[in-house]
């Protein structure tokens, strides 16, 4: 569990306000452990706003907190960061495994190799692998 203070530290070095509402969410990523979608934090906290949430979400990702992953669902899910991530530097060139049993979305530790194209800039690599989880293959 984190405590409070640290949870407050976080948000001050990612150059955050810190407001009770973002308190809540960076706590509820953080307990997790996983990728949430928008719709986690709308099940988890009845009562915010809509616009709120996605507000929160917007700055976590602008200022290094979070990174999105993008799905073929055409819903996004969101990540923590790296502690090297800033809104400086904020690159996540790691995979990520979707679960076809339980939908679960997971960072990898492993990055994408380097990926060059005759006549390309390549600023982004994006990579989701699909198959069954640890959890729902037990």
């Amino acid at each position: 569990m984190v405590r409070p203070s640290e949870i407050k530290n976080i948000l001050k070095l990612h150059k955050l306000r810190i407001t009770s509402g973002r308190l809540d969410v960076l706590e509820f990523f953080l307990r997790e452990n996983r990728t949430l979608s928008f719709r986690d934090l709308e099940d988890e906290f009845t009562d915010s706003d809509r616009v709120t949430l996605y507000r929160t979400l917007s700055a976590f990702t602008d200022n290094g907190l979070l990174h999105k992953i993008p799905d073929d669902s055409g819903f996004a899910t969101y990540g923590l960061c790296h502690e090297t991530c800033d809104s400086e530097d904020h690159k996540h060139d790691h995979m990520h495994f979707k679960c076809n049993e339980c939908g679960t979305i997971e960072c990898l530790e492993q990055n994408i190799p380097p990926v060059k194209i005759p006549g390309y800039q390549v600023t982004e690599a994006n990579l989701i692998l699909k198959g069954i989880c640890k959890t729902c293959v037990a």
